[in-house]
């Protein structure tokens, strides 16, 4: 299953045997039977989920008295507030944080035969009663229409507060809010301070739908104005102020004569036929600034189903549509969301699940569609499910409250068995997104990517995972600059994904109504200006970083620095970076994943000095990761380091995936870890034959390095094939690292490179001057008077200041080794 629900409050078995016990107590203090509810288990309901978790709940006794009860979500006790002595049904309930007031509102009891419970003339019934202890009942209203209710809950919890609010929400199309102050008379007891006039005041009103967000303390409700929808949020706060923070259009149809409610409370009474039949809207709010509007409208026919949803911090909305497989409703009331932080879950059961990444919604591959296979979509319950916040999940019929979270089992599973790159691709981003223990779910993607290199066509597994990964794990900690930081491989995506059809629209932005914002507010509002005054399909490019490297490699060569201080924290840096590359995590087998101590890596990675790396350091640990999963898998012995044997088939495995490694991270202008090249060179030169190697290395595949090339020169001895390898070799080093390389090879092709260079540098301000046209023949080993001639030209040379242009570091290199390294060369020439 992809999503899995982690029950956190079961009414049947958290509230059950409790109400039983009481019962069973009192009837044992009247002398009467022990039997409770068996009768009357069934009204047993919950009413109303409180911000700080606690759970409203209420059941009829034998006799139709109507019972109200808590379950306290911290200490799992249950309390008994208040019980009304009529037989009534109940609409909506709330009781304030300190638990001195309950507010509820009753209709008279559909039963037939049962005499009106009400007062003359009115259908609902809104009372608030002191319950600590139990004490007055006042009748806030009795009208004939229904009313729901809501105590505010303040961020201030430290200390009682001397006044409280609650809402009034009337299917009447308005909201009051109710000032209620409360004293304290005769010790503890709680009572209302003049309760004959309770301050109101109109909240919103003309609404045709409205959601109460619990954990965030805001009133969402869309009003019609010249038939068009207009979205508004209300926030408050614990100074008994609200402010109207935004108004957005929307580009749904709502019926005037309509009227639904989202989060307040049970939906009991509405008809659950009819809510097949009726739309379904809801919004979904996270920390990181996101507003989402999801929106189904009301279906005739289960042929197919569209649901949109308006991404309002993004600046743009999504319309789906989905052909049904069959036309078999699976008993459910039509679709639904959940809020998931990062995701929206659009569950249809029996039919489909698809997980919308609401982060980064532009490109469909990011988000997970999944149909047709009962055991994927078919695992949550089909009874009406409503989200609360927090990634809460309230069924109401069962009475559970639910904890929604990703399956990251789950999805990993899916991930090996899945053939669609588009499903991959999603799942990836899922799985880095759950952030439960990251460094097991990168060692199980990096087991799959081993196993499944070259399986995706649309994209490189290799660069995508390298980007998700260091995205979502630094992401919660920099969400104030996540717009800076790249978030896939893939910049366009223009595959259908199969089973559904997109249609993509730009929309307006919320109008802001406040000018000072804070928390949610002021990243919502980041969003929005970032959506607002950014260039159209703004997108991370590493353009910068590729200047800025080349800037850094420029000044090396040159030996000019812009500042010492800012070059000298990069390499600071660096060496942090490198520091925590020499050991990884080792990680326990089983059950229950625990970071342990710290062992060596099994890659034989080479700890060399390579400044242009060390330049610039980044995702490296990721690669070695990718490395040692690889060598684990492969089992390839340490004897690879050596250059006088034949590959394995481990070793091949090996060199393709560094070799992907290289082409992934190249494209990306990601750096490697040091050492990656010399092991690579190594493996290449083990694996290819010489015209592929020359190949690869003319190509910029590989990169001969100092110590690469240094092991391969005294590693192989001088046959002819050995020799036509190093000679290759040695004439495509850089100049620098040729020389140094030319005298580690005791050879006549050495020697002649070492003469050349020695020459040329010898040669390169030479100014010919008069000489006399005698030679000393005494000082001549041979009579070839073109050599000799030269070879005094050199020895003058050398001996007058220009010897200060002599070979670097070659102190024995001089006109004598010169002319030696000449004969030598002319009788391999002419076969002597």
């Amino acid at each position: 299953m992809a999503l899995r629900l982690v029950a956190d409050f079961d009414l049947r078995k958290d509230v059950l045997p409790w109400l039983r016990a009481q019962r069973t107590a009192a009837a044992g203090a009247r002398g009467g039977g022990a039997g409770i509810l068996e009768n009357n288990y069934e009204s047993l309901r919950v009413l109303n989920v409180e911000r700080n978790g606690n759970i409203i709940y209420t059941y009829k006794d034998d006799n139709g008295n109507v019972f109200f009860g808590l379950c306290d979500c911290r200490t799992r006790q249950n309390e008994h507030l208040y019980t009304f002595e009529k037989d009534l049904q109940v609409v909506s309930c709330s009781v304030n944080s300190e638990r001195t007031l309950l507010a509820a509102s009753l209709v008279q009891s559909t039963k037939e035969g049962r005499r009106n419970e009400l007062q003359p003339g009115s259908k609902c019934l809104t009372l608030l009663v002191e319950i600590h202890p139990v004490n007055n009942v006042k009748v806030l209203k009795a009208v004939d229409s229904y009313i729901w209710v809501q105590f505010l809950y303040p961020h201030v919890e430290s200390h009682p507060l001397p006044e409280n609010h609650l809402l009034l929400i009337s299917e009447e199309k308005y909201i009051e809010q109710f000032h209620i102050q409360v004293i304290q008379e005769d010790g503890n007891r709680v009572v209302i301070k003049n309760s004959g006039h309770l301050p109101k005041e109109r909240v919103a009103e003309d609404f045709v739908w409205a959601q109460w967000d619990m954990s965030e303390q805001r009133l969402y409700y869309i009003d019609l104005k010249k038939s068009r929808s207009i979205l508004k949020c209300i926030q408050f706060y614990a100074e008994e102020n609200f402010n109207l923070m935004f108004e957005a259009p929307l580009d749904i149809s709502l019926n005037d004569s309509g009227f639904n409610l989202v989060s307040f409370g049970c939906a009991d009474l509405q008809n659950q036929e009819k809510l097949s039949k009726h739309l379904t809207l809801c919004v979904f709010t996270n920390h990181t600034g996101s507003l989402c509007v999801c929106y189904s409208p009301k279906f005739d026919s289960w042929e197919q189903i569209t649901y949109s949803v308006f991404y309002f911090h993004k600046g743009h909305s999504k319309t789906f549509t989905v052909a049904l497989e069959s036309a078999d409703s699976y008993g459910t009331k039509g679709i639904t969301f959940l809020n998931l932080d990062y995701y929206v879950a659009v569950y249809l059961p029996g039919h489909f699940l698809h997980l919308l990444n609401i982060q980064h919604p532009d490109l469909i591959c990011h988000s997970l569609f999944l149909s047709g296979n009962t055991e994927v979509v078919d695992m949550l319950p089909h009874s009406p499910l409503q989200s609360l916040s927090g990634s809460l999940v309230l069924d109401w019929c069962s009475g559970k409250l639910y904890r929604a979270l990703l399956n990251q089992s789950y999805l990993l599973q899916f991930l090996w068995n899945t053939r669609l790159d588009c499903e991959k691709m999603a799942v990836l981003h899922c799985v880095l997104s759950c952030g439960r223990d990251s460094r097991f779910l990168e060692a199980k993607i990096i087991q799959w990517i081993s196993e499944n290199i070259s399986s995706c066509h649309s994209f490189d597994l290799i660069q995508e995972f390298i980007i998700a990964s260091s995205y979502w794990s630094i992401y919660p900690e920099t969400s104030n600059i996540d717009k800076l930081l790249p978030y896939s491989s893939v910049l366009t995506w223009n595959t259908e994904i199969p089973g559904i059809t997109l249609v993509t629209e730009e929309i307006a932005l919320p109008l802001m109504k406040v000018h000072s914002f804070k928390g949610y507010w002021e990243k919502l509002n980041s969003n929005l200006e970032y959506v607002k005054y950014s260039e159209p399909h703004l997108l991370y490019n590493n353009s910068v970083v590729r200047r800025e490297w080349h800037n850094l490699i420029s000044e090396e060569k040159t030996g000019e620095r812009r500042s010492v201080v800012y070059v000298r924290s990069i390499l600071d840096n660096a060496v942090k970076v490198i520091s925590n590359l020499e050991a990884r995590r080792l990680v326990k087998k089983g059950p229950v994943m625990k970071p342990l101590d710290f062992e060596p890596r099994l890659t034989p990675l080479f700890q060399e000095e390579d400044n242009h790396q060390r330049l610039l350091m980044g995702l490296l640990d990721l690669i070695c990761q990718i490395l040692e999963t690889s060598w684990t898998k492969h089992n390839v012995h340490p004897c690879i380091l050596h250059f006088n044997r034949r590959a394995s088939a481990a070793e091949f495995a090996v060199f393709h995936i560094m070799t992907r490694i290289l082409e992934a991270t190249n494209s990306l202008f990601l750096p490697l870890p040091p050492g990656f090249h010399t092991l690579h060179t190594i493996l290449g030169v083990h694996c290819l034959p010489l015209h592929n190697l020359l190949h690869y290395i003319d190509n910029g595949v590989l990169l001969l390095t100092e110590t690469a090339v240094t092991r391969l020169m005294k590693d192989l001895d001088n046959t002819e094939k050995n020799e036509k390898l190093k000679f290759s070799i040695i004439v495509r080093l850089p100049p620098l690292i040729g020389q140094k390389i030319c005298r580690l090879w005791d050879h006549p092709m050495s020697s002649n490179i070492i003469s050349r260079n020695h020459v040329k540098r010898l040669l390169q301000n030479y100014k010919k001057q008069p000489r006399s046209s005698v030679i000393d023949k005494s000082s001549c080993s041979v009579e070839f008077l073109p050599l000799n001639y030269f070879i005094e030209i050199l020895t003058d040379i050398e001996s007058s200041s220009q010897a200060l242009y002599a070979f670097e570091g070659h102190d024995n290199v001089d006109a004598k080794f010169v002319e030696e390294a000449a004969l030598k060369h002319t009788t391999m020439l002419l076969g002597l």
